[in-house]
Parts: C-alpha cells; structure tokens; sequence
C-alpha cells in the first residue's frame, strides 16, 4: 500500500529585526521521500544528456530528459572531501574546517556538531540511509571520529574514501561501523544492492526515508565488468587497473556500469510504488579529473579540471525528478549548488533549519515553478588546494568574480602542518578576474565593467571573513599515503600475473 507522508505543525514564529516572522503557515506539510545521487569526478561534458556523443548512458539520459536539467549546476568545492561537506552541511566547507580531500587516518574530519541533512531530517521523523563513498572523515571504524550515524543516518555501507583496492572485489567496505571484508563484485552494484536491500528489508512504511547513494564512478583506480568496456573502441594505454582493456574503455565503460546500476535503483523505486513521491537530486562532486592514467573525463569544453574554480572544476551536471510535483520536463539555465541541497531538502519536507545555521545555500525550489531563487549571498568557492595559486571565486546571476590568495599554495598531499594551518588563517585575496559567462571565462571584463566588480569583490570581501571566522584549525599531522600503497600494490600483483 502507497503511503503518503504528511506532518502537522503548529505556526512557527522567527523573531527577526524585532518581528516574528511566519515560517510555516499550512497546517500540514507534504513530506516526499528525498535522494542524492552523488557520482565521483563525474564532469559536465560525460554524458550524453550533455553533449557526448560517445558515452553511453541511457538511464541518466532518460532520467534527464523526463525531469529537470539544470545547465550551470556546481559542486560545493572542486574536490572530493569539501564537495561532500558543503552538499550535506549546506555550507562553505571551509566554515566546516574541510580545506581538501580527507586521506585515510586524517584526524580532519566534519565536526559531530555540524548540523547535517540527515540530523534534520532523521529530527523531523524521516528514516535515513548512506550507502557508498563517505570521505568526511578519516576511518569509518574510528569512534574517536564522527561516524555517519553521529551525522543523522541510521544506516549506512560504504567506503571512507575511494573503494580499494579498485572498484572491482573492494576490500574496504564497512556497514554501520563495522568492516565487512572482501566483497565480490563491482562498487556500482555493491552500492545499489545495498540500497535496494535497505528499502525492501530495513525501511518502514510509516515514514518518509531520506537516502544518499554516492558512486565510487568514475573515480580512479577504475575498473568494469568487461560487458561494459567491450561497448568502447580500444583506444589509448592500457588501464594500470586491468590490463585487459585500454584507458578509454575503462572510463567510459565505468560510466555505464554506474548508469545501469542507477537504472536498477530507478526501477525497484518504480516496483515499490515510491518512484512517484520520491524527489531526487542527481549530481557530481567536482569536475573531471582528466589524469595520466585515465585521461578522458570531459569538461565539455569549459575552462580547467577538477582541483580548480574555474567552470571545469566546479560545473558538474545536475538534474531533479520528483514525478508527483512536476510532470513536465524543463532545462534551466540558472546556477544552483550542492550547497542548496539542505536548504531546498528541508524547504520541501517542511523542516526549518536553526535560526543561528550560518548557511551559504538557497532552496532552489522555486525556481522549479518558473521564480527566481531568493539568495542572501551570491554562490562563493574557497580553495587552497587548487592547482597552480590558491583560489577564490563567486557567482551572482551570469557574472563570476575570480581570485587568488596570496601566500602560495598547499601542498597537494593532505598534509597538515602548522605553517598551512597560518597560510589558511592569514590568507588575503589578490588578483581579481571578471567573467561574463554568458560570453567565456577567458576574457576578464573587469575594466569594462567596473561597478559590477567592485560589488563583486565587495560581496566575496564580506563572505570570506565569514568564513575565515567559522574556520577552525586541526591538529599538525603527515598524510600515512595507505591508500597510495595499497593501490601500487594492486597494479605490480596485476603486472606479475602478466610476466
């Protein structure tokens, strides 16, 4: 039997400027099942729904095209760890102290206190589930750190970071704070069977479920089930992952793994009777990563790669279907984030975040119905491991204001130690860039516009010391480089094999 969620709730009052301010005015709040689907260095140009004419992704582009397919969707930071933290906190990732991606056994890590989607939602009555990439702490059987349980999920199976020691038989999946051990299969299905298993055995009909599915793919070290691999020409070096198949397959056979296993997860949606009332958000983490090994992530020719704040860094696809609401497909082409994630998750399932919540994010709700989206602040980026200088970057409409912190850059390793910590605190901006977006992002327009960036700069001046205050510091420590180790101890076994 199909239930539909409602809750009651009394007239809430928020005492602004001296006035109390309505919040919630209907006396009872429909409440739909809500989903992230988050994949790993998925770029903007990956799929077909946006413009690759090789890859083949034929349920995401279905999904595209039946739902709501935003042009100038961002991650909340260009790259893993931060994306992760601004999407479930609805904040900068540096007011979280998250300055880059978390390697394994780092003490940096999302704070217990940080109020998340999850403690939200699971507060408000709904049931929660985390399955896949993890990557907002160190160790995912660490008690000394947060766990995604201390973070409102009731459930979840997955990796602290990458899947290990490739995609393929994982060794390092841990359900509800303990390690599995050594699966058989492809991360892409372990995680939606996973899924699939917690909405026919561990879900309650009673109440509405908020989940987060986080692909592995295509994030590095790839590997496919060769029935997808063999789709693709045998371009390029062999794979350092599987020697069987070149780089081209890998990649792009790892994206049509991941698209049928989020085909799966569609369909049991579909058999369960949820697919209906069940809104949910499809996007990426950051731009492509475009490495030696596996070179072939598509920016769709916008400027630069993962790691940076430019367009390529940042713009990843992103697309919304809740069929109850909105039966007819729309393209927007207006910039949302993962930072607007939380607020239009609670906007939607009538949850009003805490007065004193410094968010960054906006719900992008009304936007879906033809209104504008109301921000306090334009979109805003901080990013000390980019490559090349620091950056800092901001969004207002079609304008993009781009800067560097003086000081020099991080290391790009993850270490942590006293000096970086300064360099973060004592960071000034420098150098400003204006882009028109709507003619490139090579051209800096500031002299011909120099009122616009004078509000730019003024706008991104007062969010940066927002920010800097909320940051806080982690103790000194030195990346242990297990992952790396574990993974060139994969590829020389696979190299022996072949002598």
């Amino acid at each position: 039997m199909k239930l539909i969620h409602t809750v009651s709730f009394q007239l809430l009052l928020l005492v602004c400027g001296g006035a109390a301010v309505p919040v919630l005015l209907q006396a009872q709040v429909h409440r739909p099942n809500l989903i992230v689907v988050l994949c790993d260095d998925l770029g903007y140009g990956d799929l077909a729904c946006y413009g690759n004419d090789v890859v083949q992704t034929p349920n995401i582009d279905q999904f595209a095209a039946e739902g709501i397919k935003f042009t100038r969707c961002y991650a909340a930071a260009p790259n893993c760890s931060p994306a992760r933290t601004g999407l479930m906190t609805g904040r900068t990732p540096y007011r979280a102290g998250i300055h880059n991606w978390i390697p394994y056994d780092s003490p940096m890590h999302v704070r217990k206190d940080e109020i998340t989607i999850a403690k939200l939602l699971r507060d408000s009555g709904y049931q929660t589930c985390h399955v896949g990439k993890w990557h907002l702490n160190g160790n995912l059987t660490d008690t000394r750190y947060p766990q995604p349980k201390d973070h409102g999920f009731d459930w979840s199976f997955g990796t602290q970071n990458n899947a290990l020691p490739c995609h393929k038989d994982p060794v390092n999946f841990v359900r509800n704070g303990k390690a599995v051990g050594p699966l058989k299969g492809f991360a892409a299905d372990l995680v939606t069977d996973e899924a699939i298993h917690w909405l026919n055995k561990q879900r309650q009909d009673d109440a509405p479920f908020f989940m987060y599915v986080a692909y592995h793919e295509p994030h590095e070290p790839i590997a496919s089930d060769h029935q997808y691999t063999k789709l693709y020409e045998p371009r390029g070096k062999p794979s350092p992952y599987d020697p069987e198949v070149t780089s081209f397959q890998a990649h792009h056979g790892n994206l049509t793994q991941m698209d049928s296993a989020f085909g799966r997860l569609l369909k049991q949606l579909e058999k369960l009777g949820l697919r209906d009332d069940t809104l949910i958000f499809f996007t990426s983490d950051n731009g492509p990563a475009i490495t030696n090994a596996h070179p072939h992530g598509n920016t769709g020719g916008l400027r630069d790669k993962k790691g940076s704040v430019y367009e390529g860094g940042i713009r990843v696809p992103g697309m919304v279907q809740w069929p109850r609401a909105w039966k007819n497909p729309q393209v927007l082409d207006l910039p949302i984030s993962g930072v607007d994630v939380l607020p239009t998750f609670c906007h939607v399932a009538g949850v009003v975040p805490p007065q004193t919540l410094e968010l960054d994010g906006a719900s992008f709700i009304g936007a879906l119905g033809g209104r504008p989206i109301r921000r306090n602040k334009p979109l805003y980026w901080q990013f000390h491991g980019a490559r090349g200088e620091d950056q800092v970057a901001g969004i207002d409409g079609n304008w993009k204001i781009v800067g560097q912190f003086e000081g020099g850059s991080l290391p790009p390793h993850g270490d942590i130690f006293a000096e970086h910590q300064r360099r973060i605190r004592d960071a000034k901006i420098m150098r400003y860039q204006l882009f028109d977006l709507r003619e490139d992002e090579v051209a800096d327009v500031r002299e011909e516009n120099p009122d616009v960036a004078q509000q730019m700069i003024s706008n991104m001046q007062r969010t940066f010391l927002s920010v800097q205050a909320d940051n806080p510091s982690w103790p000194a420590w030195e990346w242990p480089r297990k992952e790396g180790m574990q993974i060139r101890a994969y590829v020389e076994s696979l190299k022996s094999k072949q002598e």
